[in-house]
């Protein structure tokens, strides 16, 4: 009995742990995707052919599961849902993923990860100007929202125009004092491409914020979601060869990849971080929300720093420390104020119900009082015009009824002594 009680608890504390522990593993798959991702454009791999693989990656292996699964749910597309559809893999597999390789190819992982926390401020700045949103500063949530978003923006800023002196790390000052040798020339070109890299990721965030609002009204209509992202990836496939064709059309020898950290990059990209942490995270987000999900997105951060230090031995500033103080505090200020306001709207949806509950007994009443007055009457029919029913037995009759309004009341006994 007692080991049954011992394997209970047990597979309980499982249970509970599991939500934590697929998002932790989940950041760990962003991570490794940004450092290999690095790696691979660092040795050369155009990011249009990386969008191209990565995409189609995707597609192959989010197609199977959308035919199986959701052969059911799935409604016929009409040209304006084809639009939307067209606009959806343009705004994420277009703009938003070239735009960001781009911005990593000149900044660093870490930075990257540290611009990519501005999404939820972002989406709740886009989400207002379209209505989405409500914006009331008398309360205290919607106050929060608009300081963390303007506090990530800081944050943002703080990054792009301010690098600072390197933050030492015992296991790279070696390589830090290396690099401080260079040339001032390959310095000033570094600054820019820094500043380059910044204004992408800035346009690349922007995208993914537009993806976010114009899928969140997609959805309301076409509700089969992995049939939906397979048609994004297929669709963005097609649009990131026409865009590498036009970009890379005097480079033909960019398309070939072989069995070496461009095919992983590829493959990585697009089967673990658009197919399984697709997944992983709609389960979380269906048992514990998003707000739960979002929180997690500065752990990768945080790896990707460790990470990047050991492999890439990359230079982290002091301007990106403070940076990513702001940014990662602006995130939790927009996901409190977020997650007050869902759990304010559960419980006036928790209230609508005992007033749905009241409105069904008053409505009730009114048929049986509506009963009870046709059988008073068909009774002072029978009685030839003879007055059965006194007053006292009217008082009963209306009594019968759960508190009627006293106008109706009045009503009631006029009628019947008349």
């Amino acid at each position: 009995m007692a080991c049954q009680l011992s394997e209970g608890r047990s597979n309980s504390f499982f249970q509970r742990c599991k939500p934590y522990i697929a998002m932790i593993s989940l950041q760990f798959g962003y991570a490794g995707m940004n450092v290999i991702t690095k790696v691979s454009l660092n040795h050369g791999m155009s990011h249009y052919v990386l969008v191209v693989y990565r995409h189609a990656f995707a597609t192959l292996s989010i197609a199977p599961f959308a035919l199986i699964l959701e052969r059911k749910v799935r409604t016929k597309i009409t040209f304006t849902m084809f639009l939307q559809i067209f606009v959806l893999a343009l705004l994420g597999p277009v703009i938003d993923q070239n735009f960001y390789y781009a911005g990593l190819k000149f900044t660093s992982p870490t930075f990257s990860c540290a611009m990519s926390n501005m999404l939820p401020a972002m989406t709740f700045v886009m989400a207002v100007i379209c209505r989405m949103e409500k914006v009331n500063l008398k309360k205290v949530i919607y106050q929060a929202k608009v300081v963390g978003t303007v506090v990530t923006v800081a944050g943002a800023l703080m990054m792009t125009l301010y690098k600072g002196p390197l933050v030492q790390l015992f296991w790279t000052r070696y390589i830090h004092i290396h690099q401080a040798s260079a040339p001032p020339a390959a310095s000033v070109a570094a600054d820019q491409d820094w500043v380059k890299g910044c204004i992408f990721l800035i346009i690349a965030t922007f995208a993914w914020a537009s993806l976010f609002i114009l899928q969140a009204a997609t959805l309301k209509k076409y509700t089969a979601q992995l049939t939906l992202t397979t048609l994004i990836c297929f669709v963005g496939t097609l649009q990131a060869i026409v865009v590498t064709l036009v970009m890379e059309r005097s480079k033909p020898s960019i398309w070939n990849i072989g069995w070496d950290m461009n095919l992983l990059a590829s493959a990585y990209a697009g089967i673990v971080t658009s197919s399984i942490a697709y997944y992983v995270q709609g389960l979380v987000i269906q048992k514990k929300g998003p707000v739960f999900a979002s929180a997690f997105s500065p752990l990768m951060m945080i790896i990707v720093a460790i990470m990047g230090s050991f492999v890439l031995a990359e230079n982290i500033y002091m301007g990106g420390v403070l940076g990513s103080v702001l940014i990662v505090g602006g995130l939790y200020s927009v996901l409190w104020g977020k997650y007050r306001e869902s759990k304010e709207n559960k419980e006036k949806e928790s209230m609508s119900l005992p007033l749905e509950a009241v409105k069904g007994v008053i409505e009730g009443n009114a048929k049986i009082l509506e009963l009870e007055v046709d059988e008073v009457e068909i009774e002072k029919a029978k009685a030839n015009n003879k007055k059965m029913i006194s007053s006292s037995s009217i008082d009963s009759v209306v009594v019968s009824v759960v508190e009627p309004a006293p106008d109706v009341l009045m009503k009631v006994k006029q009628e019947l002594k008349s």
